[in-house]
């Protein structure tokens, strides 16, 4: 049954408007999942059919697999997986109860020596995955141990989301702990360790802590120009869009080139890291993620491609992500 409010029939958007243009992208392209979360923010779709088709990527152990984060395949569960999982949950308001009190004892089951997360588990390999998911099996340079170091972009979000929705378990103790030392240890950081800091500093409790984190951690990703502030300069030859640090650390990840901006960092204005930027640098972000739609309705996933249908998988992902923040920043009407 639909949540109380919720009406059982979709709501249509007006026709050309960039959501009705998103629905149809997603009704031609997306997996039944994406499809379904899409109704959920857009067409008053009920949280219970997002359960639903989350369920088929759930596993025996409490984790989820399945290639449920598309850039990492087979059936196996991964900390990846199991983090998108709960962004899902957490969307639609059911990241609580038995269900999440079981990842958190797959989440210890699968923690370092440190209480942290692998970037991707051992048990996972020989399955295919981008060479960009940092410790995958296919990833070059990566050591066979890879799996045994804990990892700020694996843990820091989930930490986060688990604070925000008042979720209390013992795996969370040391988990916390990691993230607030590898947060305090960045001095070079590549964007993605960024974003798990700003997901982690979002929701963790002890706010006045978080707050002078971001603080320090926002003056270093200005210093490092770690984002593009002017989408519309040109790039220079032979760099990523005005940026120094990121090129040569997004080369021995993976992912070449890859440009960041201000709505990737703060994607809602209640974020920490919205105050690092000025409203015009924040407009002139907003500006070209709106401008980014593309014409069958979906927004392009920015690195490169390594398989088709991963690819296609996250344009779905990525689609619904950004409407979410034009919406969030009162930058989107349905």
């Amino acid at each position: 049954m639909a949540e109380t409010g919720a009406s059982p029939l979709p709501c249509t958007p007006p026709a050309r408007s960039p959501l009705f243009s998103a629905e149809q992208f997603m009704w031609l392209t997306a997996r039944v999942l994406e499809q379904r979360l899409f109704a959920y923010h857009f067409l008053r779709g009920a949280p219970d059919a997002v359960e639903a088709a989350l369920d088929a990527y759930r596993n025996e152990d409490g984790g989820y697999g399945h290639a449920l984060e598309p850039d990492l395949r087979g059936p196996v569960s991964q900390p990846l997986h199991t983090a998108h999982a709960l962004r899902v949950l957490d969307a639609v308001g059911r990241c609580g109860g038995q269900r999440v009190e079981r990842v958190c004892r797959y989440l210890t089951s699968v923690s370092t020596a440190d209480g942290a997360l692998p970037a991707v588990h051992p048990g996972g390999r020989g399955y295919p995955a981008a060479p960009l998911v940092q410790g995958s099996p296919t990833a070059s340079g990566v050591s066979a141990h890879a799996g045994s170091r804990g990892s700020l972009p694996a843990t820091g979000p989930v930490v986060g989301l688990l604070h925000r929705n008042e979720v209390w378990h013992a795996w969370l103790f040391r988990a916390t702990d990691f993230c607030w030392q590898a947060v305090a240890d960045l001095e070079d950081p590549h964007p993605h360790e960024v974003l798990a800091a700003v997901a982690f500093l979002d929701s963790v409790p002890d706010r006045p802590r978080a707050e002078a984190a971001a603080d320090r951690l926002g003056r270093l990703v200005r210093a490092r120009r770690l984002v593009v502030l002017d989408p519309d300069r040109p790039v220079p030859s032979g760099q990523a869009a005005g940026m120094r640090q990121v090129p040569q650390q997004a080369a021995r990840r993976g992912d070449p080139g890859a440009r960041h901006f201000p709505h990737d960092l703060a994607g809602s204005p209640a974020s920490l890291a919205r105050a690092w930027f000025t409203d015009d640098e924040m407009a002139r972000s907003l500006d070209h993620l709106a401008a980014g739609q593309q014409e069958d309705g979906g927004w392009p996933v920015r690195r490169r491609s390594w398989a088709p249908v991963p690819t296609l998988e996250a344009r779905a992902l990525v689609t619904i992500e950004a409407l979410c923040t034009l919406r969030a920043h009162g930058r989107f009407v349905g």
